[in-house]
């Protein structure tokens, strides 16, 4: 019913929010991005973008779309592979940050592993920052993790706001210093807590340093303090501090899939992974609250 093609176009410019990017991504022109959306616009019956000179923007439609595209973008390449003979097979080394322990990512994995069982899955679980690194030194084939706003490594996941979460019974002094619970560095959270709190003249203290995110939300749930994080990704037993606390705003993040230099060897088992995680973008986030 929906052309492949298109709908490939329409994750590009879903995930640019640029008609221009998205031509250079697909190494296409601009007229034929829009062409593709037009005709894809035309074959749902619905408008899939807000779009004037200055920005663009999915509509509400264009966000139930984003998922069925995924969707339907896998299984059009998993019916590919099977008639074709095509085997995906290999060893991946994939990085998952700690956002996502107590997420779907588990079970999107373990159907990976079902799917393609010819590969050899070796999974790290880390800092953001860390897996990055990990990243750039070729240590990693693939990487799912957050980015800050303005980096434009990765193809787009989900966008999402951070958040001061803490137990539901916590109360802030607003004549101390706010008490932290925090990744050690280089923890994108950390780094965005601490730059938020300095701008607005905030004292703060550490009370609870974790790499991991159990240890983290344990420490939280003892009523020892705050921490930044996810909006779509509350742990259970915790809550959003409430706006009376008087703590500065967090900003936006991105959780993004990137890349690592191309080992041959890698290479279709992480495009397969990576197509297997954007077509379930929406049941990691949410149902992280209560996984």
């Amino acid at each position: 019913m929906y052309d492949p093609v298109q709908l490939r176009t329409f994750l590009a410019v879903a995930q640019t929010l640029s008609f221009t990017r998205a031509a250079r991504r697909l190494g296409v022109r601009q007229s034929t991005v829009s062409q593709h959306v037009r005709r894809l616009e035309d074959a749902v019956g619905r408008q899939l973008f807000l779009r004037d000179t200055h920005s663009v923007e999915l509509t509400e439609d264009g966000e139930a779309m984003l998922g069925f595209a995924r969707r339907i973008l896998t299984v059009h390449e998993q019916a590919a592979a099977f008639f074709t003979g095509t085997r995906v097979r290999g060893r991946l080394r994939f990085g998952a940050s700690e956002d996502f322990v107590l997420t779907r990512l588990p079970e999107i994995l373990e159907n990976f592993r079902y799917d393609h069982p010819e590969v050899d899955l070796e999974l790290t679980v880390e800092l953001s920052g860390t897996l990055h690194e990990q990243l750039a030194a070729g240590k990693l084939d693939l990487v799912l993790a957050k980015r800050r706003p303005q980096d434009p490594r990765g193809e787009l996941v989900w966008h999402d706001s951070l958040v001061w979460i803490g137990a539901e019974r916590l109360r802030l002094d607003p004549d101390r210093p706010v008490p932290l619970i925090v990744y050690p560095p280089p923890g994108i959270t950390r780094a965005l807590a601490l730059e938020a709190l300095q701008r607005h003249g905030r004292p703060w203290r550490i009370v609870c340093t974790s790499g991991s995110l159990n240890g983290l939300v344990a420490a939280a749930r003892a009523g020892l303090g705050v921490m930044a994080h996810s909006r779509g990704l509350i742990p259970p037993g915790l809550s959003r501090v409430p706006d009376r606390a008087g703590l500065p705003e967090l900003g936006k993040v991105d959780f993004v899939l990137v890349h690592g230099r191309a080992r041959a060897a890698a290479r279709d088992a992480a495009r397969a992974l990576a197509g297997a995680i954007l077509a379930s973008g929406d049941r990691l986030h949410r149902g992280g609250r209560g996984a």
